[in-house]
């Protein structure tokens, strides 16, 4: 179940690394090559080194630091290094708790090593809260993890939406049925039509 799970996510495009989800940093500095090595996908050990000296330069600003410790974990992403990602993200969270784009990229990691879903559907949570710049992703990527955990549908329905979904006020409603179909999960909804 799981394998077709990250087929999906391939299928829809959705790459389980964290390339878009790179923060931007201005100026002339290690910091900001660093987030070009990120936003390029440049992952060789001398990008990785930049980014290490722009989180030791004490000169950078706080959020230049925390937005390094994030690219620098896309980096360890790229190369297939999830623990030392994690860190990272987990690092960056500590300095500034209120950067989406640690949380999502945590978040993408630990789902890449099928981590936690529970966790993962808690920092996606934190991600879309924050307002990361890839809501769609983090959308998706929470979908997946509710998937994997086994929460599809098992939340009833809303009183007021009950007569929609042609159900009485109590008891027992219709449950919608899923089905996969290429790139998308359609859902179907015993709806009545409306003019």
């Amino acid at each position: 179940r799981s394998s077709s799970i990250f087929a999906a996510l391939a299928i829809a495009g959705f790459s389980v690394t964290s390339a878009n989800a790179a923060v931007s940093v201005f100026g002339n500095t290690t910091a900001r090559t660093c987030y070009e090595s990120a936003l390029n996908e440049r992952s060789g050990p001398s990008d990785i080194r930049t980014c290490t000296e722009a989180i030791e330069d004490y000169r950078i600003s706080g959020r230049d630091r925390v937005a390094s410790y994030v690219n620098r974990g896309i980096l360890h992403v790229h190369n297939g290094n999830f623990a030392m990602a994690i860190a990272d993200y987990d690092q960056a969270i500590a300095l500034d708790s209120s950067e989406p784009e640690a949380y999502l990229n945590k978040a993408l990691a630990m789902l890449h090593r099928r981590e936690s879903m529970a966790e993962i559907v808690e920092l996606l949570t934190a991600a879309i809260e924050n307002g990361t710049r890839e809501p769609a992703l983090a959308y998706y990527g929470r979908g997946v993890a509710h998937e994997m955990i086994g929460r599809l549908l098992r939340y009833p329905a809303r009183r007021r939406h009950r007569p929609r979904m042609g159900c009485a006020s109590s008891g027992p409603c219709p449950v919608p049925s899923l089905r996969r179909t290429g790139r998308l999960i359609t859902v179907a909804l015993p709806l009545p039509f409306v003019a």
